[in-house]
């Protein structure tokens, strides 16, 4: 069996060598090319058509959720394996959604990093703990109530209820499959029909009418 190949994208230059020593000692794994930022990867994949990219989140110019997507929509045959300090619940969903295949906190061991290569080019997911207890959490906010008030549609309480669980205007626009202009219009109409002047009061409003987690 060929070994599985690999760019690293990390915009820190200690730990984008660390990786790459690291992936060096894992039987099956080979280190094609790395990058220093989202347009690097992009070309790197572009040159050398690797199996997996093991991508940083948080990189300047092109952070990692647009360099997951563009590798989505131009190298669909690259599995995109985030490795980020970041767990919280957009950057999750927001990575999932652009199309990334595993997502690894930088706490990850060697092992656990090697499995995800593994598994992300054999086509499977991989997610860390953390991560797959966020998205358990995540598929139960955004539930409404049957009966709703003050005129609520359902989707201004969807809207309403993942406010309440913390999710920024971009995060609700991804995890509901809209733009983000349509869900600051679901706001504005919100803050009107419940009274609140922010989203402190919005949150507030949720809380007592049994639409937060």
């Amino acid at each position: 069996m060929s070994a599985v190949r690999v760019v690293v994208a990390d915009d820190q230059a200690a730990v984008r060598e660390g990786l790459v020593a690291l992936l060096g000692l894992l039987p099956g794994i080979e280190v094609v090319a790395e990058a220093a930022d989202g347009p690097a990867a992009l070309a790197a994949v572009a040159r050398h058509r690797p199996d997996v990219v093991l991508l940083d989140l948080r990189m300047p110019g092109m952070d990692g959720i647009a360099t997951t997507a563009q590798l989505s929509a131009d190298h669909p045959a690259t599995a995109v394996v985030i490795l980020t300090s970041y767990a919280d619940d957009g950057s999750v969903l927001a990575a999932l959604a652009a199309g990334a295949r595993g997502y690894l906190t930088k706490n990850a061991g060697r092992a656990e990093i090697g499995q995800a290569v593994t598994a992300a080019a054999a086509g499977l997911g991989a997610l860390d703990p953390t991560v797959q207890e966020r998205l358990v959490r995540a598929a139960r906010i955004g539930q409404v109530p049957a009966e709703l008030p003050d005129g609520l549609t359902t989707r201004e309480a969807e809207v309403l209820a993942l406010i309440a669980a913390g999710l920024s205007n971009h995060a609700i626009a991804t995890r509901l499959r809209i733009e983000p202009a349509t869900v600051k219009s679901h706001i504005n109409r919100i803050f009107t029909k419940t009274g609140a002047e922010d989203r402190p009061g919005a949150i507030d409003y949720a809380r007592r009418h049994g639409m937060s987690a």
